[in-house]
Order: structure tokens, then C-alpha cells, then sequence
């Protein structure tokens, strides 16, 4: 897979090229904002990674260009920046992710991992998991024929659960998923969980929302229930 490097320090540069190429993906570097955009316009990419302070452009002005351009490739942000403000700024201009330098190398890649796996669920489009559909570009659900409508919070949980149908996803994997960075109670995945369960499942006999003790959750059909 190709990724695109947006970052004008050399040395960070560098070391990030060096650890994804390691990481078996092919990199390009672009040193300044006007370099970056030329390369995303003109090329295919699974990822962006995206600094803010660059020369000649900056990164929310790259960013805000290429959603214009409805460039839907996963963006993450790389910078020093790290206030709340400068974090609403970047994710309002189209940004998917946000992640502060410095940052561990480890943490990086997992956060490309779950964009690509995000990306990859936007592209099926449609998840079917018995009477549920899930369409991930309108981020419209429906069961038995009747649209549900959900907080952005609750989509996001759904959706996470849909693009793993069948496997247990554990407390802290939801986190990840769907909170991210982002501080959340203990008990937080338990609350949305109930909250998604009273939409999905409750007006329906049959619950696909599924609790494995001691492990996590589920999203599917029970067993001996068909699809149809």
C-alpha cells in the first residue's frame, strides 16, 4: 500500500519513511503543504499522513482542499500542535485522525491500521448482518425496513462492530476504535452499548447484539437464526 508523508522536518521525515517502508508500505515525502497537494491530487493513496505547520501551505488548508475535491483517502494529522482547539480545527477541515508529536512509532501505525480498516468498510458500502443493513457512505441504518437513527457516537460503535460481524471485540479494542485518543470513562463502551442495544435490538426478537462475559461484545445472528 502507498502512503504519503506531508512533513518538512528532515529527521522526522526520515525515521517515519524508514519505519513504514520497514512496515512494508511504499512512501512518498512531500516537504511543504504545496508539494503534498500536488502529489494527493495526482496520485492514488491508502493514507495521508499530514503535518499542520508546513511551508508555502498549510495542513489544514491541504486538507480542506482535498475534501473540497471530494478526496475521500484517510488523513491523518501529525504536529506539535497539540491544544483542543487546534484538534476540532483539523478534524472540522476533514481530518480523520489527529495525533500529537511526540508520538511512539507503535501508536502511529495502529492508527493507520484502523483508518484502513474504516476506509475498507466505507468501500463495501453496504453491511447486511440478517435484517440489519448498515450503509457506511450515507452512514444510514435500517432494520426490517425501518430506518434508526443514531447519534454520531452510536453509528461509530455500530459500525465498528459490524466491520468485525461475528468477532468479540473486547472493551479496550472498542475504545481504540471508536474513542480513540479521546479521554472516555470506564464504563463508557458499556453505556453506549446499552444506549445501541435499545435502538438496534429491543423493538426486535431477535438480538444481535451479543455479550460474551469477560471478553467483550458481538454484532450477529444467533446461532440457528438465518439471514434471510
Amino acid at each position: 500500500m502507498r502512503v504519503l508523508l506531508v512533513e518538512d522536518e528532515m529527521g522526522i521525515s526520515r525515521v517515519l519513511k524508514r519505519g513504514l517502508e520497514e512496515a512494508g508500505y511504499v512512501v512518498d515525502v512531500a516537504f511543504d503543504g504545496a508539494a503534498g497537494l500536488e502529489l494527493a491530487e495526482t496520485n492514488n493513496y491508502a493514507v495521508i499522513l499530514l503535518d499542520l505547520m508546513l511551508p508555502k501551505m498549510d495542513g489544514w488548508s491541504v486538507c480542506e482542499t482535498l475534501r473540497k475535491q471530494r478526496c475521500k483517502v484517510p488523513i491523518l494529522m501529525l504536529t506539535a500542535k497539540d491544544t483542543i482547539t487546534d484538534k476540532i480545527r483539523g478534524l472540522d477541515t476533514g481530518a480523520d485522525d489527529y495525533l500529537a508529536k511526540p508520538f511512539d512509532f507503535q501508536e502511529l501505525m495502529a492508527r493507520i491500521r484502523a483508518l484502513l480498516r474504516r476506509d475498507k468498510i466505507h468501500k463495501v458500502r453496504v453491511i447486511r448482518i440478517g435484517d440489519l443493513e448498515i450503509d457506511t457512505a450515507q452512514r444510514r441504518v435500517i432494520r426490517a425496513g425501518v430506518e434508526i437513527g443514531l447519534s454520531h457516537r452510536e453509528y461509530e460503535l455500530l459500525e465498528a462492530l459490524a466491520a468485525h460481524e461475528s468477532q468479540v471485540l473486547s472493551r479496550e479494542a472498542i475504545q481504540e476504535r471508536v474513542w480513540m485518543n479521546e479521554e472516555s470513562y470506564s464504563n463508557t463502551v458499556d453505556v453506549y452499548i446499552r444506549l445501541l442495544r435499545k435502538k438496534i435490538d429491543a423493538a426486535y426478537p431477535i438480538k444481535l447484539i451479543q455479550t460474551v462475559h469477560g471478553v467483550g461484545y458481538t454484532l450477529r445472528l444467533p446461532e440457528g437464526e438465518s439471514a434471510n
